[in-house]
């Protein structure tokens, strides 16, 4: 039954736009970046959902099209996270009314709760009534979830879901006439879950390579390829794109594809994150080398990249040496290398060696220093990368701030990741994507 409504949906949303067909390259949706309480940035996209949720003054105006009603949320993105979840109660207070939940017979129940779980021991196992006791048995499947603001745990109950999105892109422009729908399974909760997420910030949008994440439900002529370009400022947009390029990035029509340079994705065992094998961090010709067996983790979560102690000391000290003529200041934490900018009263900015990450495959990932500096004060700039302790899981995990102003590609087809280094190089940004040229 659930197929059919599926299928019915489909027909009457492309008949209500039968002048347009989806044959555009890739879908296109505007990045945010938020700052938070802690001064750490997250970055979230939106999409509409099938069916208004209960008025909530969170959750943007019912949005028709045809003769269906949606409601558009923005998530947090998070290309780690192993399936969506968003704020779905009907009636705000529990799920009585949620439509199509997944029940604790079929097969994706058994999935969320374990091989395409969060994994964390100090949550609690999930049963069939750990949320509620007003159900009959087996009629919803609570999961666990961890809040990537708060770090805790909490439960929702999947649900089949419907998930649009409403410009398509053509490799020239916004094709707004378009309608791109899709049906994962999402996890549902109440709206008050995501009160210490970012303001209007109703939900987390699963980029990972999980089968249960957005790109496992995207379909042809829409590839599983994930395109990130994050902004450095919370005034202007960054763009996501999901699917084909080529990404023209602003008004020039140079195409972000012709920017990259390409590495291989690797596996982890334990995560549906993406992971690249680095074998050494150089500055200045010198490098630091990168254990074999260690592990290379980017997070759209961690605003700086973090290094293990061992590797976090050798960069601090080879940096130094190779700043020593920048003036230095007292730290800030959580830096441990600061500068002073303050000439005679007036703040001015400061150059730094580029940072190159050495692949495992010959390339380098240059990181320059719009991405290794971060200003904290008017007076300070500190190198953006913290100690993560002598035992961290990953030995680097690469922070948001060395990517804003690059293009990010996951390519989930063939496995490869391709990466530009910093677009400002090339009078470019993240932010120079135009979503006002529309063709109808």
């Amino acid at each position: 039954m659930l197929v059919l409504i599926q299928v019915i949906a489909i027909i009457l949303a492309f008949s209500c736009h039968e002048h347009v067909a989806i044959a555009s390259f890739s879908l296109v949706v505007p990045v945010n970046k938020h700052a938070g309480a802690a001064a750490n940035a997250l970055y979230s996209a939106h999409a509409y959902f099938y069916k208004p949720q209960y008025p909530n003054a969170r959750i943007s105006t019912t949005t028709y099209f045809g003769n269906d009603q949606y409601v558009q949320q923005s998530l947090l993105i998070d290309i780690d996270a192993p399936f969506i979840w968003h704020s779905s109660y009907p009636h705000q207070e529990s799920c009585e009314a949620c439509p199509n939940p997944v029940t604790c017979g079929e097969f994706q129940c058994t999935d969320l709760r374990t091989a395409f779980s969060y994994q964390n021991p100090s949550c609690p196992l999930p049963t069939n009534h750990s949320m509620y006791d007003t159900y009959n048995d087996c009629e919803v499947c609570p999961v666990n979830v961890i809040s990537p603001v708060t770090g805790e745990c909490s439960q929702v109950i999947p649900t089949f879901d419907q998930f649009m999105f409403t410009n398509s892109y053509s490799g020239s422009g916004i094709l707004s006439s378009d309608l791109y729908v899709t049906y994962p399974v999402t996890g549902s909760t109440a709206p008050w879950t995501f009160d210490p997420f970012p303001s209007n910030v109703l939900g987390v949008m699963a980029l990972s390579s999980s089968p249960y994440a957005l790109p496992a439900y995207l379909r042809n002529p829409i590839n599983r390829i994930v395109a990130l370009c994050l902004p450095s400022n919370i005034s202007t947009n960054g763009v996501l794109f999901l699917g084909n390029g080529p990404y023209y990035i602003d008004q020039s029509y140079v195409d972000a594809m012709d920017l990259l340079s390409y590495t291989m994705l690797v596996k982890h065992p334990k995560s549906f994150g993406y992971f690249i094998g680095v074998n050494a961090i150089v500055i200045k010709n010198k490098s630091i080398i990168v254990p074999n067996n260690a592990t290379t983790k980017i997070s759209t979560l961690d605003p700086y990249t973090k290094l293990r102690t061992n590797i976090y000391n050798d960069v601090v000290r080879r940096f130094s040496k190779v700043t020593k003529r920048i003036p230095p200041a007292k730290s800030v934490a959580p830096f441990g290398l600061c500068f002073n900018t303050t000439v005679n009263g007036t703040t001015v900015g400061i150059k730094v060696p580029d940072i190159d990450l050495a692949l495992q495959d010959g390339k380098k990932w240059t990181i320059s220093t719009a991405n290794s500096i971060k200003q904290v004060t008017e007076d300070v700039a500190c190198l953006a990368v913290v100690d993560s302790g002598p035992t961290s899981e990953h030995a680097i995990v690469i922070g948001t701030h060395q990517f804003e102003d690059n293009f990010l590609l996951f390519n989930l087809e063939n496995s490869t990741f391709g990466f530009s280094s910093s677009l400002l190089r090339n009078q470019t940004s993240c932010s120079n994507y135009d979503f006002s040229v529309v063709y109808n």
